[in-house]
């Protein structure tokens, strides 16, 4: 009984806005993922622009793995799945793609972040977009909470997995 009493403060349109973040995250992870699979070695390049403090078979395995990692997270999370947990992992991957970012502007790196463009140096002519890059993943990041909070949406595998209304651990 407490539960239902709990469920009626729950404003009705909590699990459609879940659903909304849900859809924009994983659409957004999987697109980006995309973008980056038919050019794995431009996705290793870009990666590389980074100037991290790995080794180069690390990095080159980083390059080549993340678009898959993307697609496959993406996917997952835009079907429902495992929904809190694959909401919080997007969110754990915008948190490291802001640090990234901002690392990079921090060290006076001139780079594309590679998230939804080839990635990699930028040429004297062109300009960082490290500010937009920084608040598009902050609003990405945005929707991986409130879905990690609010797992709980219409249109999912995990309610149809729990056969309608579900609770999640």
């Amino acid at each position: 009984m407490p539960e239902q009493v709990a469920h009626r403060r729950t404003p009705k349109a909590i699990p459609w806005i879940s659903l909304v973040a849900r859809l924009i995250i994983g659409g957004a992870i999987a697109i980006a993922g995309f973008l980056k699979i038919g050019n794995l070695s431009q996705s290793v390049t870009a990666v590389r622009a980074y100037d991290l403090p790995l080794p180069s078979w690390m990095t080159e395995v980083l390059g080549y793995l993340l678009p898959i990692g993307e697609i496959v997270l993406g996917l997952v999370i835009i079907a429902g799945l495992f929904t809190r947990w694959t909401a919080l992992l997007g969110a754990i991957m915008m948190l490291v793609y802001i640090v990234l970012i901002a690392s990079a502007w921090a060290r006076g790196l001139s780079i594309d972040c590679g998230c939804f463009t080839p990635g990699g140096l930028l040429l004297d002519t062109e300009k960082t977009r490290y500010l937009q890059d920084i608040f598009r993943d902050l609003g990405l990041l945005v929707c991986g909470v409130f879905v990690f909070i609010f797992p709980k949406s219409p249109i999912s595998i995990d309610k149809w997995i729990a056969g309608g209304d579900h609770e999640e651990a």
